[in-house]
């Protein structure tokens, strides 16, 4: 979908991969009923929608599959501190193929409330499915993810959550009794009749003897928990699973427990929705091993943000914390930024641009606001002495060196090397950068910039050293428990 960062991400991943990229059709919000309608159509055309570039923190609802029925819906996110659910949704929104079946994704419901590792900056959102006025801040996004699950389409709707310790039907300890939520899958009745996969009950008791199958430690059991909304349940009866029930969907709470990491975490949700999924008839593939490693390694590499129109493109994978130096871009550039993880984010606060994955604060930089010239989007470089073409965006990966062909009317700075006001035309090597302007904490990552005078062009990366070094984001560390409602959920 977007051509600079599809060419820096197809050296990273399969030809599979990059298909999928390029056809799992990402929409940044369902804001009016054409724009569903243009989705399901396009899906069935072979058309591709690009999402805005922008980043205003709206949910993304991404469409894949043959468009037919059936059709899954799996949101994320929903609290802001549960990143077991929205890791689990970006990885099906971004390594997972669809065949059979539709599977609509929305990995980052609460966006604003992950950034920020808050369980609800304005109050707990699985609480606003019954009434909400129209002053709530959250109005817009209940009542779109509310048409969506309304959709005649949408068949069945899981909704993912981390819970608090370990649900029991009976009283085992503080931590294992029926008061917690954690590795259970939630229902709020027995049954619907009339409905697509309305045995809630006989549905869920097959999703968790599946999982329970391929536990990481017979210490991680699932049950099934029966909330019994429509008995009383004031509280249930204002979530998001008994507003679907309600409006004729199947819908699930699917719960894993707060005690693990992210990676733990993710690993149940996985084998939870992927158990739905072959209940429901849907046929899929994974880019990964279904196991902590596989999934540390698909959240933790190759994962970029780009801007500009991916004339600038950031790995963040293994990025310092704070890079030196200034970045230049556009007014305005912030608000242009594309990843190909749906979980990133950028915000600015004190003169600085933050990138956020998921809960995590990944980097920061001081922009250097620029007039913008799109006069070129190429350079000629020779790369250890081959001549290459190198679009703003892209990575090059010199064993020695490489020289930038001068250009008529163009500067070119490669940022931390001291070899001139205009390094074009140079042999630059490895040693001629200063290492604390790497963008990556290995020392192997620089950025090289091309301006026209004071206008900027564009930037590409030059990597050292691949592929010889193994690099992770701090999504991989463990999650941190957040506060919690007596209800869990």
């Amino acid at each position: 979908m977007f051509p600079a960062l599809t060419r820096v991400l197809s050296s990273y991943f399969s030809h599979a991969v990059v298909r999928m990229l390029f056809f799992a059709f990402t929409l940044a919000a369902f804001l009016v009923p054409e724009l569903v309608e243009r989705a399901f159509a396009a899906k069935k055309s072979g058309e591709a929608l690009l999402p805005p570039l922008t980043s205003p923190l709206e949910f993304t609802v991404s469409v894949h599959g043959s468009g037919e029925a059936p059709t899954v819906l799996i949101i994320g996110g929903i609290q802001g501190d549960e990143p077991g659910g929205f890791s689990a949704a970006a990885l099906l929104d971004t390594h997972y193929h669809y065949e059979k079946g539709t599977v609509l994704v929305i990995p980052n419901l609460n966006f604003p409330s992950i950034i920020k590792r808050s369980r609800g900056l304005h109050g707990d959102m699985n609480r606003k499915f019954a009434a909400l006025h129209e002053s709530d801040p959250e109005y817009d996004t209940i009542r779109r993810l509310q048409r969506i699950i309304t959709r005649p389409e949408v068949d069945l709707v899981l909704n993912l959550h981390d819970g608090s310790g370990f649900y029991r039907p009976t009283w085992e300890s503080s931590t294992h009794n029926p008061e917690r939520w954690g590795q259970s899958v939630i229902i709020d009745q027995e049954e619907v009749p009339g409905i697509a996969f309305g045995n809630l009950a006989e549905n869920a008791r097959y999703v968790v003897e599946e999982v329970n199958k391929c536990l990481l430690s017979d210490q991680h059991l699932l049950h099934v928990r029966n909330t019994r909304t429509g008995e009383g349940d004031e509280e249930m009866a204002k979530s998001l699973t008994w507003f679907a029930l309600n409006h004729g969907k199947a819908a699930y709470g699917l719960e894993v427990s707060k005690d693990f990491g992210v990676k733990e975490r993710t690993y149940y949700q996985l084998r939870m929705v992927e158990a739905f999924l072959r209940m429901a008839g849907v046929e899929f593939e994974r880019d990964f091993a279904l196991s902590t490693d596989g999934i540390l390694s698909a959240l933790g590499s190759g994962v970029y943000a780009g801007f500009m129109d991916n004339r600038l493109v950031l790995p963040l994978s293994g990025v310092r914390s704070n890079l030196a130096g200034t970045i230049p871009l556009p007014e305005g550039g912030e608000k242009t930024l594309s990843a190909n993880m749906p979980i990133v984010a950028v915000s600015g606060e004190r003169g600085r641009l933050t990138i956020h994955y998921g809960n995590n604060m990944v980097t920061s930089f001081r922009p250097e606001w620029r007039e913008r010239d799109n006069s070129i989007d190429s350079v000629r470089v020779l790369v250890d002495g081959e001549e290459q073409t190198v679009h703003f965006g892209d990575e090059i990966r010199p064993r020695e060196h490489f020289l930038v062909k001068k250009i008529p009317g163009f500067r070119v700075n490669a940022i931390g090397a001291t070899l001139g006001a205009d390094e074009s035309g140079l042999t630059i090597r490895r040693s001629d950068f200063r290492e604390n302007y790497s963008l990556d904490t290995a020392g192997d990552i620089y950025r090289v910039e091309v301006y026209r005078e004071s206008r900027y062009a564009g930037t590409f990366t030059v990597r050292f050293g691949a592929p010889g070094i193994k690099v992770t984001t701090p999504l991989t560390l463990p999650a941190v428990k957040g506060r919690e409602s007596r209800l869990g959920w």
